[in-house]
């Protein structure tokens, strides 16, 4: 963040001052009080259930230099009608003052249908090797997520990372306008959130509002392997730089190979470099968000050697994304509940299945609900039961309502209504030797299953 009085804030967001205009803010903006950034700015909203204004004090007794709200709150505050709108407009004053700062500055946005946590997770792990680096918190990706991942920048930092999600058309060209790219990548087009823009269609041109966002020196990293996004191609003033198995790749995944519990170790071509790459983390797809994040960091002109050397170096991405654990008496977990989709199912599942042939395991699928999926919601997760019976699960946990249709199609599926039933149950039932996936979206609270399986309490840490 860069040093603003708050009269310097209230000019830039056509507020007011209630209290002491020569206060300084020179921390990062923040939400949560009980992770209060000393020398920040307390971002207060009126809830419906909670309203920021009543723990003002709160944050600055805990090292806030002011709040930002739509009231006056007792404290230095900067008072605005709308508190969003003001947070957008600091933002994005804020990453022009940084740019004019440090022209060398690169902001690049990440987004997709499945996978964008992780390969902005990936990407900004590889670039934070190379300088420093600001990155979005897990998957704080909206309205509010991006403008506060903007706001701890500070006038070092050399790269900004911004994942960018979408709920509708126009969001992606909202969030481009607060923190307009230098690169875009794009990785797929899927069926997550098809509930709430109707069609893929709609999904497609959404998702290519990034890339639309960019100017003629941009660049937008494109997956080759998925003709929607390859589609997107004319749609940029940009260069276009692609990634994917396919031989018209120009960043080529190869040779991949799976150990026993489905780490890949697989081949980057850029050109005429070729560098082996041995991941730590779970799951065949994590070769494809690896080329991902490689085609943006070599488009940003690190060598494709160094990439790969910083790939190898990650052991852990954000929390709950396949996630491999193992208890003491050998059996493995893998948590992988912070999101799910039918695409990411289909992908867990296979993953699931594929340790089980390798290391002869048995498995088990503890799987709720997918949120968002509008009028194909039991279709999807009937299909998803089909699915774990052609893959040779060995049994499957439903758990909730939401995700009850997939006990129709799975083999010998059970079925529990509330996580604390099922928490129990598979705790009372799993053997040492298995491997046991749990996923499902966030909201279905699935990682206190696994949390029960490890005899561990797992809670999610706050927000930036």
């Amino acid at each position: 963040m860069i040093p603003l009085s708050l009269g310097e804030i209230a000019a830039l967001v056509g507020g007011a001052v209630d209290g002491d205009p020569s206060v300084v803010v020179s921390g990062p903006a923040f939400l949560d009080t009980r992770r209060p950034e000393p020398g920040g700015l307390f971002v207060a909203f009126a809830g419906e259930h909670v309203d920021g204004h009543d723990f003002a004090a709160t944050a600055v007794e805990g090292g806030a230099a002011a709040v930002i709200g739509s009231r006056a709150t007792g404290v230095p505050t900067v008072v605005v009608p709308d508190v969003q709108a003001a947070l957008h407009l600091l933002a994005a004053d804020v990453l022009r003052r940084l740019r004019q700062a440090n022209p060398a500055l690169r902001v690049v946005a990440v987004t997709g249908s499945q996978g964008k946590t992780t390969a902005k997770d990936m990407l900004a792990a590889v670039l934070s090797d190379a300088a420093p680096t600001v990155a979005t918190y897990q998957s704080f990706n909206n309205e509010l997520g991006l403008p506060l991942t903007v706001l701890r920048a500070d006038p070092g930092t050399a790269h900004l990372v911004l994942e960018m999600g979408a709920r509708g058309i126009g969001h992606l060209a909202e969030l481009c306008a607060i923190a307009p790219p230098d690169v875009s990548l794009v990785l797929n087009v899927g069926v997550a959130h098809l509930g709430e823009f109707g069609s893929r269609e709609a999904i497609v041109q959404a998702k290519g509002e990034i890339v639309e966002a960019l100017g003629p020196d941009g660049i937008a990293v494109l997956n080759l392997d998925d003709p929607r996004v390859a589609g997107m191609a004319p749609r940029t003033r940009g260069r276009v730089r692609t990634f994917g198995r396919g031989p018209g790749a120009g960043l080529r995944l190869e040779s991949v190979e799976l150990d026993d519990f489905g780490r890949p170790t697989f081949d980057l071509q850029q050109s005429s470099q070729r560098v082996r790459v041995r991941l730590r983390l779970l799951g065949e797809h994590q070769a494809t968000n690896a080329a991902a994040a490689a085609a943006v960091a070599t488009a940003l002109g690190l060598s494709l050697d160094a990439v790969g050397a910083s790939l190898e170096g990650i052991e852990t991405l954000s929390p709950w994304r396949m996630e491999l654990r193992e208890r003491a008496d050998g059996l493995a977990v893998v948590n992988d509940a912070y999101n799910a989709n039918p695409d990411s199912m289909r992908v867990a599942l296979e993953t699931l299945a594929g340790i089980g042939r390798r290391t002869g395991r048995p498995t088990v699928a503890v799987l709720g609900e997918m949120r968002e999926l509008g009028d194909t919601s039991a279709d999807e997760h009937r299909r998803l039961g089909s699915l774990a019976g052609e893959l040779g699960i060995d049994r499957v946990v439903v758990v909730g309502d939401g995700a009850r249709s997939i006990t129709e199609t799975a083999p010998a599926a059970s079925f529990y209504a509330s996580v604390a039933e099922a928490s129990g149950a598979v705790r009372d039932t799993v053997h040492a030797d298995e491997v046991v996936l749990v996923k499902a979206s966030r909201a279905a609270g699935l990682e206190r299953v696994a949390a029960a399986l490890l005899d561990e309490t797992q809670t999610e840490e706050g927000s930036p």
